[in-house]
């Protein structure tokens, strides 16, 4: 049992960051951000607008992000030439710094006439923005017009601070420092919909032992409930995850308890479940097991080899069962028939709630994407394909809202 060990921008860990540059002097302190960011762990995308080219060279960013700058709205490169699509679709957040007055104003105004703009509305991810300009621009009537809308639409402000401008001016205007901003882009995940509840994540696979050396398995990678974890975690959870065999890296804030076999995963989860207010079975359990393991390795000498082999505990439905137990969310994998197949687990296992995903061919085991369809008794929710880590964030948000609604104590 052990708990994560990551540094301190922890909710940057597997995050897709889209960073815009809009015209600004402080735009060359956008590079140092962009450090920041992929040292908190996030993968980051540049998109340069016409005027930030004028300040810092695409290249700069390139070398720096690792990753190709974007500065046209129609990129004959992108998928249908649809780049502000794809870009705003691949971001977990987007985050304009330095956000320009005439930036501000246009993303108030809803223009899409620029790739930065339109990968703006065109997201649904959290998009924040860290206003720089000289101090008279920034106390202008009009700049904070527009500052209040794009508020009340939702739209995070990151500063600005107070200090010496490159105009030699004093006063609010300087954009934050990109240690403060990274911080604040972290903070974007922190949502707290999970404050002061407890939720157990199991995750991965079971091996199954046939002898010493060998072991009956699946192709799960844990990626799925290893993400979940994180994302109860960044809601404000107190986090537990079981886990089978994986090489992925515990979560920040999560507690982690290794097992091996199904009925070690069961024995871990009853152990400490009933503390829990939310149960997620993300893991693959072994359906079955060897009814007598080999006490040594079976030696390659018959022409076939028979193996009997015995139901495991159902970690889920011991789970489903427990009177007075906690909210609890099952997964389906299925390779056909899926919503069918997910109804009737909900259904005979008395589930709260069950996410189905089809699998196989390529499909979810070992893959970085995922799509799922979420079903409760009374609502039904299609999660269309995109990163594992957007996918558990989702699911979070909707297992918060279930929570709350039918047990709001």
């Amino acid at each position: 049992m052990h708990a994560s060990d990551n540094p301190a921008n922890t909710s940057l860990i597997n995050k897709r960051i889209l960073l815009g540059v809009s015209g600004s002097i402080a735009a060359y302190k956008a590079a140092e951000l962009v450090r920041r960011l992929k040292e908190g762990g996030a993968d980051v995308r540049v998109v340069l607008s016409q005027g930030g080219a004028e300040f810092v060279t695409p290249l700069t960013f390139q070398a720096l992000s690792g990753n190709p700058v974007h500065t046209e709205l129609l990129d004959v490169e992108a998928e249908a030439a649809m780049g502000h699509i794809e870009l705003a679709r691949w971001a977990d957040a987007i985050v304009v710094a330095p956000a320009s007055a005439n930036f501000i104003s246009r993303l108030a105004q809803g223009r899409a006439d620029d790739l930065l703009s339109a990968i703006c509305l065109a997201t649904g991810s959290p998009v924040a923005i860290a206003p720089a300009m000289n101090q008279q621009m920034w106390a202008n009537a009009a700049t904070q017009k527009n500052l209040k809308t794009l508020n009340d639409r939702g739209v995070a402000q990151f500063g600005p601070a107070e200090g010496d401008q490159a105009c030699g001016e004093t006063g609010l205007g300087r954009m934050l420092e990109a240690d403060d901003l990274a911080q604040n882009t972290a903070g974007l995940f922190e949502t707290g919909s999970l404050a002061g509840l407890t939720v157990m994540v199991t995750a991965g696979p079971t091996q199954e032992a046939i002898d010493p050396v060998r072991y009956l398995s699946n192709r799960s990678s844990g990626k799925m409930g290893y993400a979940i974890a994180r994302a109860a975690a960044e809601a404000g959870a107190k986090t537990l995850l079981v886990s089978g065999p994986t090489s992925l890296t515990t979560p920040a804030r999560v507690q982690r308890i290794d097992i091996e076999s199904a009925q070690q995963m069961l024995d871990a989860v009853l152990g400490q479940v009933g503390d829990c207010n939310i149960f997620i079975s993300a893991a693959a359990v072994a359906d079955y097991r060897v009814a007598e393991p080999a006490a040594q390795k079976i030696k390659k000498q018959q022409e076939k080899l028979t193996l009997q082999l015995v139901r495991n505990p159902d970690v889920l439905s011991e789970v489903a069962a427990i009177k007075n137990g906690p909210f609890t969310v099952g997964f389906a994998a299925e390779t056909e028939n899926l919503e069918a197949h997910a109804r009737k687990k909900l259904q005979n296992k008395k589930l709260d709630m069950i996410a189905a995903n089809l699998v196989g061919e390529g499909k979810a085991f070992d893959q970085e994407d995922n799509e799922l369809l979420v079903l409760t008794n009374t609502e039904q929710h299609r999660l269309p394909k995109t990163s594992k880590e957007k996918l558990a964030r989702q699911l979070i948000s909707i297992v918060a809202d279930s929570i709350h609604s039918v047990r709001p104590d």
